[in-house]
């Protein structure tokens, strides 16, 4: 469903991401024979600032290596004039998720001295949480750029006036515009948003106002019955109460 779209691009992103990051932790973590810890970082420092490289960096570089292979090698393979402009959307879009883990790379570090001071630091690399990552490349997607679907030389922007600005390696890109994901589409797979359950109250995508479209929602009162106030009856059961709680329950017209 949907190819080129900005929701497959942010898709193809998360992809090789999650690839690098998973990859790159078990490296980290001994559990592959290929890889292991930042060799590189094991030696040096600043010494006037009273710190050095040690413990176990994260060696982005073999994931990196891996995700190119695994994702892009398959698609450098497909053949044929139609395919290429998503070819090379979809490749640019990979990169672009492999991007955000090298940018959102950090130091840490570790304390030594006595009582407890920071006379000596130990600090490694290390990579973000991939919660970080993923809103990193939300963001992307929400300012994502559309290209022109004629590849020439490279990737382009479709609007004219805009051609003359770079697009970035962190950029996602998209070449058609996304189908109206409120409205049922079996073709294209999509279920509409219709009967959906939604929060009243919420300003987010939860919230009855975007996920239904502003067609509006019905309320309904739903009762639910449980077991409450439960005590422990000597000797040997237990006695309970039944609860019974009334909730409102809006679903998408």
């Amino acid at each position: 469903c949907c190819a080129g779209t900005k929701e497959t691009a942010f898709i193809s992103a998360v992809t090789a991401a999650g690839l690098v990051h998973s990859v790159t932790r078990s490296c980290s973590a001994g559990n592959m024979t290929e890889c292991s810890c930042d060799v590189t970082l094991r030696h040096g420092g600043s010494a006037s600032e009273g710190w050095h490289w040690g413990g176990c960096s994260d060696d982005i570089h073999y994931g990196m290596s891996f995700s190119r292979k695994f994702l892009d090698v398959p698609l450098k393979n497909v053949t044929g004039k139609s395919g290429s402009g998503l070819v090379a959307m979809n490749l640019h879009n990979n990169e672009a998720g492999r991007q955000a883990v090298a940018k959102l790379m950090s130091v840490d570090c570790r304390c030594h001295g006595v009582s407890g001071s920071c006379a000596v630091k130990t600090c490694w690399k290390t990579m973000s949480s991939f919660e970080k990552i993923g809103r990193f490349l939300k963001d992307k997607y929400e300012n994502s750029i559309q290209i022109s679907d004629r590849l020439k030389k490279k990737l382009r922007r479709k609007e004219k006036s805009q051609r003359k600005i770079p697009i970035g390696k962190e950029d996602l890109l998209y070449v058609n515009k996304s189908p109206n994901y409120c409205v049922e589409d079996q073709k294209l797979g999509i279920p509409g948003t219709q009967g959906r359950e939604c929060n009243r109250t919420s300003q987010g995508p939860d919230g009855c106002n975007l996920l239904c479209c502003g067609r509006g929602y019905n309320t309904h009162v739903v009762r639910h019955v449980e077991r409450c106030e439960c005590k422990f009856v000597w000797c040997c059961y237990v006695r309970c109460r039944r609860c019974e709680t009334m909730t409102d329950v809006h679903t998408c017209k």
